[in-house]
């Protein structure tokens, strides 16, 4: 995807101080794109402007910080000079852990304004310079928002992480439908276990909050699960790579899962009747099927 005045075209990225987000703009930085990434510190942002060098703008804003995005959509719609975005990343986001019957509400609040009404927010942001509005000049823009595996299917303990992922690819799905008007596509990336940061956070579930609760075991079992399941995952840079070639692609599918074993973790739950799939991930969370 090409700018027909023969500027650059330029993405933003949401996240990018490491993980998914950093490989995002390493792999468009290298096929020639003007990239902007956001960050929430300044000290991520000079990191990261050291790291990427030519080519990358950073920007410093928190998905739910609406003023910060607003002066971020400023800041690039300048650099833009009336041209339009060609992409926009939505990847950053907070995975949040508990058991449904005991987790406290406002950690389920937090989790859906970080990944899915702060993504609504960039996208409201953004949307215009993408094509939506006709004072941009340029082919229209195209949006990858990062779902996951939880977008489909969802574990034991992550109730809120695949809460917010399943609402994500909801709206993903009408916001396509709403914006083939202005040629603006919308893809969704569902990622299964990658080799980020966000698996380290493990050690961040407090299992001990759920001691009066009959999960205490099963929660300290889950953190090193985590663990394990992050380290063996697929790098980073692949994901980077499968945005890349979706941005530049002619006709991109709406959807595209990326994990190791597709077929077991992914093609194989959709075609087992639920009620096994439901026993296949109780096992692997040590929970006994009581019935």
């Amino acid at each position: 995807m090409n700018n027909s005045n023969g500027h650059r075209p330029a993405v933003l990225i949401t996240g990018v101080s490491t993980g998914i987000g950093r490989a995002c703009a390493e792999a468009l930085l290298a096929a020639g794109w003007q990239v902007f990434g956001s960050v929430r510190r300044q000290a991520d942002a000079e990191a990261a402007s050291a790291a990427l060098g030519e080519g990358f703008t950073p920007l410093v804003f928190d998905v739910t910080d609406a003023a910060a995005i607003a002066a971020a959509a400023g800041a690039v719609g300048e650099a833009l000079g009336g041209r339009t975005l060609q992409g926009l990343v939505n990847n950053a986001g907070i995975a949040v852990a508990g058991p449904a019957a005991h987790i406290p509400l406002d950690e389920v609040r937090h989790q859906f304004e970080v990944n899915v009404i702060g993504q609504m927010a960039v996208l409201q942001a953004f949307l215009p310079m993408m094509g939506m509005d006709p004072r941009w000049r340029g082919a229209p823009g195209r949006v990858i928002n990062m779902s996951s595996v939880s977008g489909r299917i969802a574990s034991p303990f992550m109730s809120p992480y695949a809460m917010s992922k399943h609402a994500l690819e909801a709206l993903s799905e009408s916001l396509r439908r709403e914006l083939m008007p202005y040629g603006i596509d919308v893809v969704i990336v569902g990622p299964g276990s990658i080799q980020t940061p966000i698996w380290a956070k493990a050690d961040d579930i407090n299992a001990e909050q759920y001691a009066h609760t009959g999960y205490l075991e099963h929660l300290k079992g889950m953190r090193s699960r985590m663990q394990a399941f992050g380290n063996a995952g697929l790098p980073a840079e692949d994901v980077g790579v499968l945005v890349r070639r979706i941005l530049e692609s002619r006709r991109p599918r709406t959807r595209y899962p990326i994990l190791r074993n597709r077929f077991f973790m992914w093609t194989l739950p959709g075609l087992l009747p639920r009620r096994v799939v439901d026993r296949i991930l109780a096992r692997r969370f040590g929970l006994d099927d009581r019935a």
